[in-house]
């Protein structure tokens, strides 16, 4: 966060000073909607949610350092009251983007955002100070938040973006004009929010390569034809990754713990990768990271060298938890729609080996009209790959599940749970010493708490 005063900040947002001893005071720090967050110098950001509203947590705020709260009302404390919290944090990041000079990065795509995001930064901060979306901070609160914590240093900004509507990524975009642009794919998460097809999701994806200005770059994927139907959507020049396009991965192959390694093609050269991360879905997600930083002006040994380097970083997502008792928990509960469902399911048969699989799955949510079929589909492919034992959450989509996982007949034993807890309870009665779970489900079904509790039980 470049330093402003509350007075600067009130006429940038058309915010009202209450409670404010001194206008001149300093912002000197990133913003936060986290109370428990907040740093001395920051902004407290006060969102109204559906179960906690952060007004409530202002004075706290304050006491912890923020130099002032924005909010819809008055709170006792410093504040610049505004009509609209999201538009005023929006209209900030806006212009505190507009003083400074980085790179600006901004990708999407319906499974990967997040891994492909960590791996680009891990690159990307070899060679200049980098700042990229925590976690999955990628919506209409996460994204200016994440501009806010740049500073006049920062080289790159590495901007995740996420859409469960048409005109989410227009929105974005006007809070972030970005210089380059990656798509990864499409695919059936938010379908439903979209229209109901892959088309509509295309659409949506689509607008971050229409923002892209003449001199920018769209970074596209050239194995996924509803991305490489974006090309006459944008002004910007076009790299392609993938298949037998300018930047690509040959000779993929995976070790004995599920890790893929393979050469990394590029305009420039190649050089040989070897991820940290488990399965095969991996090398897409890597190479596409390569490709923007191909674009950045990196050669294959920079990129390459950083990918090896390159650890997750995100929680929940093929997150690997060894326990004592020789039981390993692979928790990639954070979020599932049905592409990211078969990745993981096959990840963690990969990384098993001859071990038993344990799949803990939950529903994929928004997934329209054709929710109960494609819940059957992961059922059969439960059975298909050779899991051992199914255990369906929930009632209705993940009952298809596990009656399609016994139908397939190939010797899964399909268990049902009500919610989380009772998949706790199921789970831990029917482990054994070696076993590998994989717990997956959307993330209002609440499984991230069922595999933190399977990895702390030994």
């Amino acid at each position: 966060m470049i330093p402003m005063t509350l007075d600067d900040i009130a006429r940038v947002v058309g915010g009202r000073p209450h409670d404010v001893p001194d206008p001149q005071s300093l912002v000197t720090a990133p913003a936060a909607v986290d109370s428990r967050e907040v740093v001395p110098g920051g902004l407290f950001v006060a969102t109204a949610g559906a179960n906690v509203d952060g007004h409530d947590f202002a004075a706290a705020a304050v006491a912890s350092g923020a130099a002032a709260v924005l909010a819809t009302r008055p709170v006792g404390v410093p504040a610049l009251v505004v009509e609209d919290v999201q538009t005023a944090l929006g209209l900030l990041a806006r212009h505190v983007l507009g003083r400074l000079g980085p790179a600006v990065i901004g990708l999407t795509g319906s499974v990967g955002k997040t891994t492909t995001k960590d791996l680009l930064a891990q690159v990307l901060e070899r060679h200049g100070p980098t700042v990229a979306t925590d976690r999955s901070f990628n919506n209409e609160l996460g994204l200016p938040l994440t501009v806010l914590r740049a500073d006049a240093a920062t080289r790159y900004l590495v901007l995740e973006m996420g859409a469960s509507r048409k005109g989410d990524l227009t929105y974005l975009t006007g809070i972030a004009p970005p210089h380059v642009g990656l798509v990864l794919n499409v695919g059936n998460a938010h379908v439903e929010r979209m229209g109901g097809g892959l088309a509509d999701v295309a659409q949506a994806k689509g607008e971050l390569v229409e923002a892209l200005p003449p001199g920018g770059l769209a970074v596209l994927n050239a194995d996924d034809p509803h991305v490489a139907g974006m090309a006459g959507r944008t002004k910007a020049q076009i790299l392609w990754y993938g298949g037998s396009a300018p930047v690509r991965a040959e000779n993929v192959r995976m070790d004995g713990a599920a890790r893929p390694a393979f050469e990394l093609v590029t305009p420039a050269g190649w050089a040989p990768v070897t991820l940290g991360l488990i399965g095969a879905h991996q090398v897409d997600n890597a190479v596409a990271a390569a490709a923007v930083a191909t674009a950045l002006g990196l050669d294959a040994a920079d990129i390459a060298e950083g990918l090896t380097a390159a650890r997750r970083r995100s929680a929940g997502r093929l997150e690997i938890v060894e326990r004592p008792d020789g039981i390993t928990i692979v928790n990639d509960a954070y979020n599932a729609n049905p592409e990211s469902m078969r990745a993981g399911l096959r990840a963690a048969k990969a990384l098993a080996g001859a071990r038993r699989t344990v799949a803990v799955l939950g529903a994929m949510g928004q997934q329209a009209d054709a929710s109960r079929a494609r819940h059957a589909e992961i059922g059969r492919l439960v059975a298909d790959l050779g899991y051992g034992v199914l255990i369906a959450v929930g009632a209705g989509d993940p009952l298809a599940m596990a009656e399609a996982a016994r139908a397939a007949g190939q010797g899964v034993a399909v268990h049902t749970a009500g919610n989380a807890a009772e998949a706790v309870t199921l789970a831990t009665a029917l482990l054994e010493p070696g076993d590998v779970v994989l717990v997956k489900a959307s993330s209002e079904i609440g499984l991230a708490a069922c595999a933190r509790a399977l990895a702390a039980t030994s």
